[in-house]
């Protein structure tokens, strides 16, 4: 059927921003046989790692050509350049360029049925039950002339400084945000300390005064980057001082900063037909910085609350997208928060997490519930003796040898009888 002149052209679901989390969501949509329709910037790489863990890479079947480099070990490094490898055993962090990565997500949201359109999205206008979403198509500038479609539901993927939520999302005010930075530079032809299949994690307060910085391998090329809180810290000049310490002083090949949100918001959805994903839900891991996985899930959990709102016509159901990540993963956001807000503010800190970084069990359960993305819950003990260790550590007594040393007494009596 031909629409007639001025006729609006309508969709199920409208999605703003096409990154992993909307790419995903679009993607989920269409598979449902939903009309979906994403929007997205061109020209837009944020600033990121590139690191995926294995689950995702199982769970939403990327191919095996996107992994750019696997690593196998990070080596973390204190204030006063002590190093600690921690290898990962039997396992990998999968490394993905962004500009390669989340241009695929999009094209196969758009073979999977996503209408995409490239363009800056401007604002939103409830009209009845649906919303009209206006946005200036590429190539206007700002002053240009709006195009607009209507859609039942609305999902914001739009970034840490999302205007869906800003319009539409009440709380949406209450995240915290972390200044990210970093310079994709070719890998060196010939260093004996650069290995590509190694991430470097700088815990110095120099570098970064509440965060950390990162040295992450991504094949021909690498990411040199830094995140900080501080207002007022050059997180540019940090990057440059880790180039100089390192020696990575190669072609620049692109430079790229943005917003990072380390905290869920309260909310997610308007109670009508919105609701967030991705960096815009605030679904990036405290102390670790990690996105991707998240921003995927948390689009596949919109796309999900989505469906069940347009089948029932009910909007509660759109509260459930949140409702649902925090179930699986509230409680490691929490634990990481705690982390970073303790471990990360003073060199002294730092200096005693990265000795800690050095225990094996510390390790095992680091990589396990990284690769897994759950909390390990089959070697009780571990968690136990890294607790008193972590006591120890808080207190400013390093070890609280006596408490593992019955730990420890314990298994071995066990183990002969």
């Amino acid at each position: 059927m031909t629409r007639s002149q001025g006729e609006i052209e309508q969709f199920d679901v409208a999605v703003i921003g096409g990154g992993p989390a909307g790419a995903t969501a679009a993607t989920e949509l269409a598979k449902q046989g939903r009309r979906v329709w994403l929007l997205d910037r061109p020209g837009r790489i944020k600033p990121c790692g590139g690191a995926i863990p294995p689950r995702l890479i199982k769970d939403f079947e990327i191919p095996d050509h996107l992994i750019v480099a696997r690593a196998n070990c990070a080596r973390v490094v204190a204030p006063s350049t002590a190093e600690v490898d921690m290898p990962i055993d039997g396992g990998y962090v999968g490394m993905v360029d962004r500009e390669v990565f989340d241009e695929w997500l999009r094209e196969r949201a758009e073979a999977t049925g996503a209408t995409r359109a490239a363009g800056s999205f401007d604002h939103l206008e409830q009209d009845g039950e649906e919303v009209i979403v206006r946005f200036r198509s590429h190539g206007n500038d700002r002053s240009g002339p709006l195009s607009q479609i209507r859609a039942r539901v609305v999902i914001g993927a739009d970034g840490a400084n999302s205007a869906v939520a800003k319009a539409r999302v009440r709380g949406s005010e209450k995240g915290g945000f972390v200044a990210a930075y970093h310079e994709i530079v070719k890998a060196p032809a010939a260093d004996p300390d650069y290995d590509g299949s190694r991430c470097d994690i700088y815990y110095r307060g120099d570098l970064s005064p509440d965060f950390y910085s990162w040295i992450f391998p991504h094949g021909d090329v690498l990411s040199v980057g830094t995140g900080t809180a501080r207002k007022g810290f050059s997180i540019r000049q940090s990057v440059t001082d880790l180039r100089r310490l390192t020696g990575l002083q190669g072609e620049t090949v692109r430079r790229e900063g943005a917003p990072i949100p380390l905290k869920p918001l309260p909310r997610w959805d308007d109670g009508k037909n919105v609701v967030l994903a991705g960096d815009a839900a605030g679904v990036v891991a405290p102390a670790s910085g990690e996105g991707i996985y998240y921003a995927m899930v948390g689009g596949q959990l919109a796309a999900e609350a989505a469906h069940s709102c347009l089948a029932t016509g009910n909007p509660k159901a759109l509260r459930r997208a949140r409702r649902q990540f925090m179930r699986a993963h509230g409680r490691v956001f929490w634990i990481l928060g705690i982390m970073q807000r303790f471990w990360y503010t003073t060199d002294k800190r730092r200096e005693r997490f990265v000795t800690m970084c050095a225990d094996p069990d510390v390790q095992y359960l680091t990589w396990q519930a990284y690769m897994h993305k759950e909390l390990v819950r089959a070697r009780p003990k571990a968690h136990v003796k890294i607790f008193f260790r972590d006591l120890g550590h808080l207190i400013g007594i390093g070890r609280t040898r006596d408490a593992e040393d019955k730990i420890e007494d314990r298994e071995a009596r066990t183990a002969a009888g």
